[in-house]
């Protein structure tokens, strides 16, 4: 994998922009000798922003730019001015993106739609001048707020493809051979396991200018859920999916048992899979004639759809589908929201390592660029603040 372009799993340092703080500045103007308190308001600390970009399809562009830093508020300044916001720092990321907190492993959002914009972090509100302190007893305040500190935190970043169809199978099932037939994607197809080692999506043509995507991950082996093979790192890319087409080669020892340790794998990953819509696709059956499908037929798994395909041949390609198309569009098959379990603690440490991500992003302050020193001076209270400025 280190040749290739498609990453989906990052790690990212993120610190929003620390509010500016408040004026404490007295007017004097000639023939005003008790101007009074004229301290603008310090400007809001910039905020990091996620926000979706259909035209990205992978994390590669955030693997060399570790650090997104949110610009700091401007202090206020005389005649009730206003200091500058802080200017927000907007990280572009592939539809199908999700964010969990890189110490904790807790889920923090998920970005699914094109321009679709999260707050990951708020930047710090700008602190009041001294003109908001003044009362009939308090007629020249010299005291202002500082603005609020920044915020930060390391995340961890999860692509997890959006695309209709998901292709389930064991290594060299036929999964690339498929895609690559109906659509056209150009997968890797070889003649070994493990040929496809990273996702790849296709557009399928449907009749009278419809299609759908479907989406081909690496092959499946029993303990994947556990780790084994190409383990978790791919199965998340088939939980977005709709409907799930099983693929199993007609030459199989147990049709029925391998579909049952596929299904099994992903229940084990997600128990949340087993709601999804499932087509069971008997693959490479131009080998077989119409008599040993009739045999095969009774002993494969019930209450599912199943065709014999061929992608070399052809072979069912058309009625395959119509199937898809058929229950893609059932009411019962729509889309509900993925419930994002978070990351076990436990585990999170190796998963890092496995994905190369484990290094240290510590932001090193320059002098100067933190300045914190009237952070004490000041007690906060909750009923000083406005709303923010729009």
């Amino acid at each position: 994998m280190a040749e290739s372009n498609f990453v989906d799993y990052v790690k990212i340092y993120c610190r929003s922009g620390k509010g500016g703080r408040g004026s404490t500045h007295m007017r004097r103007e000639k023939y005003i000798p008790n101007g009074g308190p004229d301290g603008g308001d310090g400007g809001r600390g910039g905020h990091i922003i996620l926000r979706g970009n259909r035209n990205y399809w992978t994390l590669l562009h955030l693997r060399y730019d570790r650090h997104a830093l949110a610009g700091h508020g401007e202090s206020g300044s005389k005649n009730r001015s206003f200091g500058k916001d802080g200017e927000d720092k907007i990280i572009e990321v592939p539809c199908g993106t999700v964010v969990y907190n890189a110490e904790t492993g807790e889920y923090i959002c998920d970005v699914t739609e094109h321009e679709q914009e999260v707050i990951l972090l708020k930047g710090g509100r700008g602190g009041q001048g001294n003109w908001h302190f003044k009362t009939a007893t308090r007629q020249a305040p010299r005291f202002a707020q500082p603005g609020e500190p920044m915020q930060e935190i390391t995340v961890i970043m999860e692509l997890k493809l959006l695309a209709d169809v998901g292709l389930v199978g064991f290594p060299n099932a036929g999964k690339s051979t498929l895609l690559a037939s109906v659509s056209a994607a150009k997968p890797k197809i070889a003649n070994y396991p493990f040929t496809t080692l990273e996702p790849n999506l296709g557009i399928v043509s449907y009749r009278d200018g419809k299609s759908f995507v479907m989406a081909d991950i690496p092959g499946i082996i029993e303990g994947a859920s556990a780790g084994k093979g190409l383990g978790l790192r791919f199965l998340r890319h088939i939980e977005r999916n709709s409907l799930l087409l099983f693929m199993v080669p007609a030459d199989s020892d147990d049709i029925r048992k391998e579909y049952e340790i596929l299904l099994n794998e992903l229940s084990t990953f997600n128990p949340e899979m087993l709601d999804k819509q499932r087509v069971l696709a008997i693959t490479k059956s131009d080998m077989l004639d119409q008599e040993l499908m009739d045999e095969i037929e009774p002993a494969l798994p019930e209450n599912i759809p199943h065709i014999f395909i061929s992608a070399i041949t052809g072979m069912g390609l058309s009625v395959l589908k119509d199937i898809l198309w058929e229950e893609l569009n059932k009411d019962s098959n729509k889309i509900e929201a993925i419930v994002h379990r978070p990351k076990d603690v436990s585990k999170l440490q190796q998963e890092l390592k496995d994905m190369g991500e484990d290094e240290d992003l510590g932001y090193e302050y320059v002098e100067g660029d933190d300045d914190v020193e009237d952070l004490e001076d000041f007690e906060y209270e909750e009923e000083d603040w406005e709303e923010d400025k729009p």
